[in-house]
């Protein structure tokens, strides 16, 4: 008893003199003064390095009123396999675990001895420092050498690492798919519109709308909306695509009658360095390169991506129209179309892990892009007068001049409860850019047929610039109960602020003596608030769940033509969005369920806009102030297998009815240039939409070296227009298909093939629009509520092969569109005012190369090379999260 008091007065006599001992201070319960050290070995000696070594002791949770073990500290090991704790407490066990790929993983339990030397401490000794010299052999108890641990070969392990390190290509969960574009070599160099052909429920058209169950969806980036289209995002920047067909009350309400495509940046928070470099060229000579580049140390975590793109794109086609307004007429186009440009894409992020539980996050983005594109067009006018007919020929060439910059800023904060789920999450997000826009259209007019003299021509001028601002502001905060229950709510504001101004002038000589058109002038600024909360509750008895959410938006919309000074605003009372999700799960890994939720599509700045486009005189554009939102209920039922194998296979039935549809519309007015009756397409509401579908999507693990996705949607579509003066469109039955497969071949070979079908279906009605940066208007002519798409498909393939020491090297060649096939037939009719025809072709048998090389060291010593004290454990334990 006397040398347990006597060891204890020593202790406290140290922390209070601070001498030669680290750790504690005055006022601490337990010290911290154990050092633990060692070195892994193989069967052979040979050391073993970068394997993770964590360090784990007791402690009491006084949520959960129990002791549970934590991590204290962590790292990997040294090149020399040495690994260093210092700093630890003294009393009370802890616990080593070690493991390495390869290896079987070790556990160890560490209790420091507290010995006393033999005799104890001389009764005389009173002093602290001669106590502390006559203690010193207990003293070398608290330093723990735990010499060379030898670590046995895992045999089954190195027989699978390769397959579990890979990610399956789709993840199906009964609420979500998670497509992963990590095996996706189709797409290599290529943009975000070439991943989204492979994703399933997702449709891309031939100019780059975006439909999901043939309906446009919410598109984010990281969960927050973007001015960013498609084009301008690089493949190789995406880790996956979460698609979500009926999202819940903890989502953004806006969508309309589809869900959410959520593109996942690619974010890496391993421990060292890490990235890659890559670059490739096609078969049109367009080039694409990019940068990943990652490093980690301590609490830091430090990310730069940079990629550059270039588009050679080639489309060819024909327009076929008859107009019944004024004077009938047809008009046959033949059209070449040369769409050359680049694109440069570059993002920085700084994480700081503030404690094991809490993390910040800050990122910014910045996109720069230019693109001329070049029409050839030949065109016949046939004018059909009463008794006779008039046909005239001419040349058309329009130059096209498009710029833009776009900027993002993303801040992030999150943080864990020591009850286990318990998080709260708050960011902001400002995406903000500017574009210039500029055309010169050239027409001859031949004298008699193709190949005459040029009898005159006009030319006309439009000359556009404008500017986007986003600005999300978000929290989220989830409260668990127990394993089975939570409560979550949120808060969210969403600004935004869009402004367009185009001039356009006309020239009748051809001699660059242009003069304005007023009419085709325009200065228009729009303003869009969004408020919203939600809260979700989630609970299970036994094993049926259930979710019940509830958000409420409340939006406000201003607009002002500025060279008209006219004022437009919509104010929308706060609108409720329920959801409700229940779910059973069955024997063998089967699940079902069905769930409800309504939704709410807002027009956007380019269907709003009071502005007559005169850019294309073949295609004249005009927004609508007075568009409404349209709404949108949902409920579809889901079924989920999950099998042996990696076989997974999920079935839904669905239903969506929309009131106050968006859609296109082709009404006359008198063209302010040529001052003739002529078409010009718009935006109104229709009465409602309603569609029905089954869709069926399975994954396949086949064979260990050929795994298969197969993805088909039957649907019938049908739109009441009995409020306008065309007639409804007729319903229609309808389906497509997607397969995706990828084999691993010998000598490090994979082969994908990918190819879809789609039969006839009805028109999208609210595609289109323009787009941020590239002005309103645009994407050919437009089409009205009725018409259809003719059926259509198309096969892609690629091969890769990896090379060099740890496969750090990938070579891969791509060719899509092998059989010419992916043609774009779009038929559209308004009774009484026109029938059109609308054939194209981009891009087919396209082929690109592409070179990829990885590097990277996982070493939490980077710029610390002689430091064996630990200190890496915050980075082990982030790693860990």
């Amino acid at each position: 008893m006397k040398n347990l008091t006597l060891l204890l007065f020593f202790i406290a006599g140290t922390f209070t003199l601070q001498a030669q001992f680290p750790g504690g201070g005055p006022g601490k319960a337990a010290p911290n003064m154990g050092h633990v050290y060692g070195k892994l070995v193989d069967s052979s000696g040979k050391p073993i390095s970068d394997a993770t070594v964590l360090l784990l002791h007791n402690k009491y949770d006084s949520a959960t009123k129990k002791t549970k073990q934590v991590l204290l500290k962590g790292l990997t090991t040294t090149a020399k396999g040495e690994f260093s704790f210092e700093d630890l407490p003294i009393f009370g066990p802890l616990k080593l675990k070690i493991s390495a790929t390869g290896y079987k993983p070790i556990e160890q339990n560490v209790v420091f001895q507290v010995k006393m030397p033999a005799g104890g401490v001389p009764k005389n000794v009173t002093d602290p420092a001669q106590a502390a010299n006559a203690m010193s052999g207990t003293i070398n108890g608290f330093d723990k050498d735990l010499g060379n641990i030898r670590m046995k070969v895992d045999e089954a392990q190195l027989q699978t690492v390769t397959v579990t390190a890979t990610k399956p290509t789709l993840k199906m969960d009964i609420d979500k798919k998670v497509y992963n574009v990590e095996k996706d070599i189709v797409n290599a160099g290529g943009t975000a519109l070439d991943v989204m052909k492979n994703v399933p429920s997702v449709n891309v058209d031939i100019d780059g709308n975006l439909t999901l169950r043939n309906a446009p969806p919410q598109l984010y980036i990281d969960g927050r909306p973007t001015t960013l289209t498609l084009d301008q995002i690089p493949a190789d920047a995406i880790e996956s695509v979460e698609v979500i067909t009926n999202p819940s009350a903890k989502y953004d309400a806006s969508g309309g009658s589809a869900g959410i495509v959520n593109i996942i940046l690619k974010k890496n928070r391993k421990t060292g360095y890490n990235g890659n470099v890559r670059g490739g060229v096609d078969s049109h000579g367009a080039i694409n390169a990019g940068l990943n580049f990652n490093v980690r140390q301590n609490k830091f975590n430090f990310t730069a991506n940079g990629f550059f793109n270039q588009n050679k794109g080639v489309t060819n086609g024909d327009v076929s129209r008859y107009n019944y307004t004024d004077t009938p007429t047809s008009i046959d186009q033949t059209l070449y179309d040369k769409n050359h440009g680049a694109f440069a894409f570059g993002s920085l992020g700084l994480d700081f892990f503030a404690t094991n539980r809490t993390t910040f996050s800050l990122t910014a983005l910045h996109v720069h892009g230019e693109f001329k594109p070049n029409q050839l067009m030949n065109v016949t006018n046939s004018y059909y007068y009463p008794g006779t007919t008039e046909t005239d020929y001419s040349q058309r060439n329009a130059n096209s001049s498009r710029v833009f910059d776009a900027n993002g800023l993303q801040f992030a904060f999150k943080h864990l409860f020591p009850r286990e789920g318990e998080n709260i999450t708050a960011d902001a997000n400002y995406f903000g850019g500017m574009n210039h826009n500029n055309s010169l259209t050239s027409t001859d007019y031949l004298t008699g047929m193709p190949g005459s003299p040029v009898a005159f021509t006009q030319q006309q001028m439009v000359d556009g610039n404008g500017t986007n601002r986003f600005l999300t502001i978000q929290t989220d905060y989830v409260r668990p109960f127990n394993s089975k229950t939570k409560l979550e709510t949120g808060l969210r504001m969403f600004s935004q602020h869009l402004e367009n101004n185009s001039y356009t002038y006309y020239d009748t000589t051809g001699k660059g003596n242009y003069y304005p058109i007023s009419a085709a002038t325009v200065n228009y600024q729009n303003t869009n608030n969004v408020y919203a909360g939600y809260v979700s509750f989630t609970s299970a008895i036994k094993d049926f769940g259930y979710q019940a959410g509830l958000r409420a938006e409340s939006s406000n919309y201003t607009g002002e033509l500025i060279n008209e000074k006219q004022n437009y605003n919509n104010s929308y009372p706060i609108s409720l969005f329920p959801s409700l999700f229940l779910s059973q799960k069955l024997k063998n890994k089967q699940e079902l369920q069905i769930s409800y939720t309504r939704r709410i599509n807002r027009p956007n700045f380019f269907q709003l806009i009071p502005f007559t486009n005169y850019s294309d005189s073949l295609n004249i554009t005009r927004g609508n102030p007075d568009l409404l939102p349209e709404f949108t209920n949902s409920l579809e039922f889901s079924y989920l297998k999950t099998m042996t194998g990696n076989n997974t296979f999920l079935a839904s039935l669905y239903y969506k009815k929309t009131d106050q549809l968006i859609t296109r519309y082709v009404d006359t007015f008198t063209n302010a240039i040529s001052g003739k009756q002529d078409l010009v397409n718009t935006w109104v509401n229709a009465n409602y939409s309603q569609m029905v579908g089954a869709e069926f999507t399975a994954v396949n693990t086949i064979t260990s070296w050929w795994d298969l996705t197969t993805n088909v949607n039957v649907y019938n579509s049908y739109i009441n227009t009995n409020n306008l003066p065309a007639a409804s469109q007729p319903a229609l039955w309808s389906w497509y298909g997607k397969l995706n497969t990828n084999f691993k071949l010998p000598w490090k070979l994979k082969l994908q093939i990918t190819g879809f079908y789609q039969s006839k279906s009805n028109l999208p009605v609210n595609t289109g629009g323009g787009g941020p940066g590239m002005g309103p208007g645009g994407g050919g002519p437009g089409s009205a509520s009725q018409g259809y798409i003719a059926s259509f498909w198309a096969v892609d393939a690629a091969m890769s092969r990896n090379f060099l020491k740890n496969d750090a090297g990938m070579v891969s060649i791509s060719i899509s569109d092998i059989f010419r096939s992916r043609w774009s037939d779009q038929y559209s009719f308004q009774e009484g005012l026109f029938d059109q025809q609308y054939n194209r072709l981009r891009d087919p048998q396209l082929v690109r190369i592409n070179f990829t090389y990885r590097f990277g060291k996982m070493d939490v010593s980077l710029f610390k090379r002689k430091n064996m004290n630990g200190t890496g454990s915050q980075d082990a334990m982030q790693g860990m999260q």
